[in-house]
């Protein structure tokens, strides 16, 4: 990311990371078949007395939201239609009656939920309770919080009495500004200018040390009075996870004009130039044979402008411009289990540290936050060469000359061959970005094949070697100091990539 905002610093305000938004869902031991079963054998319930168990349950849920709008004094709404935008409505009502904290609205409606359903089994005579899908009434609590501004709580009034909390980051973060006195620029849900960033991105970063379970406890018993010792059941609290957080990296631009005269070409080089291999890269996934989902891109023009969305199976990293002077690199993982995380195990029956797939928990937060913000840095890294305003011939005319260094002649570069292409493209792999890449990398890229063999094998490192050298003495890449490590230089990201761009345009393109 450095060597995008060193290329344009003199356009850019600074970078803004942090949760744009975040969908927390907490689940009850009843979300479970062996769960509900225990439940119903624990409280004596039985089967043919089950949907008469859930029409109690859900109704002292919805004249629990009842009451709570009463003591309030806001509104309950039923809606006709789950489409409708139950913000824009809960906003409405705010800007009307002009709320400033606390409860603004509940909303009601029908929706598809997740539930269960009893079954006659012809066979063996008996009854079985089956998972099943169906439409339930959902209640919306709709706040104006203190700390998250415009939030809503989302309660399933039936069994398993799902319920779902989404908060904003942008506005956790404009509140805090606030309350420190710090100027700023809100447009939307994003910032065009914040007077002090450093302080403005270490009370964002506030987020991910948050204990978030306790916060989410106190909304849940707020609204589900079948929760807590007190209740009938005494159900144990929600077991909460997150079911889709966007992690997003802006970039300020001073002035939508600046953004606008670049934006187009960053969108063609990610289109052009971004394949399978380098979405993969960026989400940190498996480029080899054992990847065997699906990776796509795709363009869509909205009102604000042009949006371009790579997918990796359920998760994804996206680019747009907010605003006019806001450019958005968000990443979205909505299945982190494709992702791992280091933490205490138990392994042939020993506590040891390793490498596991990662939860939906919260407790999992850091390690998602890592993920998201190391895949947008990788986004813009790549984006850096973009827009650089020189005719091709003054970048590769240079390193097309024999050059002496030290006191030893190296030979010129053919920067259009295949030969040097495919060093240029080894060496370019989206993973190299951040940590920097090894002679082993390289030729494991190259030749793949000699791996097996020692002979070819050394005969390979020795060939990387002389070549990793060669662009040394170009100045297209550099050692780092005390490591077996390399990185590209940002002439040799500019030289490269022009390359790579010229060896694959077409000619008609050329000649038109």
């Amino acid at each position: 990311m450095e060597r995008f905002l060193e290329r344009h610093q003199d356009r850019v305000l600074g970078v803004l990371s942090g949760f744009d938004r975040v969908l927390f869902r907490g689940s009850l031991s009843l979300s479970y078949l062996n769960g509900l079963e225990a439940f119903l054998a624990t409280h004596r319930v039985l089967y043919k007395e089950f949907g008469g168990l859930c029409l109690r349950l859900s109704g002292k849920i919805k004249e629990h939201a009842r009451t709570l709008a009463e003591q309030h004094g806001r509104p309950f709404r039923y809606l006709q239609s789950s489409s409708a935008s139950k913000e824009q409505i809960a906003q409405g009502i705010r800007d009307q009656d002009g709320v400033t904290e606390g409860l603004i609205c509940v909303l009601s409606c029908v929706e598809p939920c997740q539930s269960y359903s009893i079954v006659r089994d012809r066979d063996k005579k008996t009854l079985r309770l089956v998972p099943a899908q169906r439409k339930g009434l959902h209640v919306y609590f709709y706040y104006q919080d203190r700390e998250f501004g415009l939030m809503h709580v989302r309660l399933q009034t039936w069994l398993p009495f799902g319920i779902q909390v989404c908060v904003n980051g942008r506005e956790y973060l404009a509140r805090r500004l606030d309350r420190a006195g710090i100027g700023y620029e809100q447009r939307d849900n994003c910032f065009a200018r914040i007077d002090d960033l450093p302080r403005a991105q270490a009370m964002l970063e506030c987020l991910t040390q948050r204990r978030w379970k306790r916060f989410l406890d106190i909304l849940a018993r707020r609204v589900n009075p079948l929760l807590g010792v007190k209740s009938e059941f005494n159900l144990h609290g929600y077991y909460w996870s997150i079911r889709q957080a966007e992690y997003a990296t802006d970039v300020m631009f001073r002035d939508a004009s600046d953004l606008r005269e670049i934006y187009p070409a960053l969108v063609r080089h990610a289109m052009q130039n971004f394949g399978s291999d380098d979405v993969l890269r960026f989400l940190e996934r498996r480029t080899n044979a054992r990847f065997s989902g699906e990776v796509t891109t795709d363009l869509k023009r909205n009102r604000e402008g042009i949006r371009i969305k790579h997918r990796v199976e359920e998760n994804s990293i996206k680019m747009y411009d907010k605003q006019g002077s806001v450019l958005r690199i968000e990443t979205t993982i909505n299945n982190p289990r494709r992702f791992r995380v280091r933490r205490e195990v138990t392994r042939k029956g020993q506590r040891c540290i390793g490498w596991v797939p990662m939860r939906k928990g919260v407790a999992d937060i850091a390690r998602r936050v890592e993920l998201c913000r190391a895949a947008n840095e990788r986004y813009l890294e790549a984006l850096a060469v973009v827009g650089w305003p020189a005719p091709t011939h003054q970048l590769l005319d240079p390193v097309s000359r024999r050059v002496v260094r030290e006191g030893r002649p190296y030979r010129a570069l053919r920067p259009l061959t295949r030969e040097e292409t495919d060093l240029f493209r080894a060496i370019l792999r989206g993973e190299h970005f951040v940590q920097g890449f090894r002679n082993r990398d390289v030729r494991q890229a190259m030749a793949p094949k000699d791996e097996g063999d020692e002979l070819r094998r050394r005969k390979a490192s020795a060939r990387t070697s002389r070549l990793l050298r060669l662009l040394r003495a170009h100045h297209l890449v550099k050692k780092v100091p005390h490591t077996s490590y390399y990185r590209v230089t940002e002439l040799g990201q500019r030289v490269m990539t022009t390359s790579l761009n010229l060896r694959q345009i077409e000619v008609h393109t050329l000649a038109a």
